[in-house]
């Protein structure tokens, strides 16, 4: 099982950062490539839904995972508000926030998403080591 949540949590942080770099960086390359902005346009809209339709799957069953394993209730409440976050600007930042504020929020929420995940990897992979003794007191000291 250990397996499965350490590849969700990496493929979770590296769909994070996929959004953050599309949202950041694909402007900057229409600007400066203006011939490749028919060939590469795509609906924001519809790319953000369908990141999340990868995201949110994969990030809860990693999430779920590694609470199982560390009991860490700061990593899935810091994951599940920035999923939330990530969900809630996809689906009506832009009407809401506008351009701008979309881009901000969805770059804090995938950020948020990346940080969590890399915390439950490092988590996971600590209480693997650990003695049941060690454990328990390592519990207590992230809580």
């Amino acid at each position: 099982m250990g397996k499965i949540q350490e590849i969700g949590d990496k493929t979770a942080v590296g769909l994070s950062l996929l959004c953050v770099v599309h949202c950041l960086l694909f402007p900057i390359l229409l600007i400066l490539m203006p011939p490749l902005s028919g060939l590469l346009s795509i609906n924001d809209t519809l790319f953000h839904r369908w990141l999340l339709f990868a995201v949110v799957p994969i990030s809860a069953i990693a999430l779920v995972m590694g609470y199982f394993h560390h009991r860490s209730r700061k990593v899935f409440l810091l994951a599940s508000f920035g999923l939330t976050l990530l969900i809630v600007t996809a689906l009506i930042g832009h009407d809401l926030l506008g351009s701008v504020g979309e881009v901000v929020m969805t770059v804090i929420g995938s950020s948020i998403i990346a940080f969590a995940h890399i915390r439950n990897y490092q988590l996971q992979r600590r209480s693997k080591r650990l003695t049941p003794h060690a454990l328990e007191t390592s519990k207590s000291q992230i809580e």
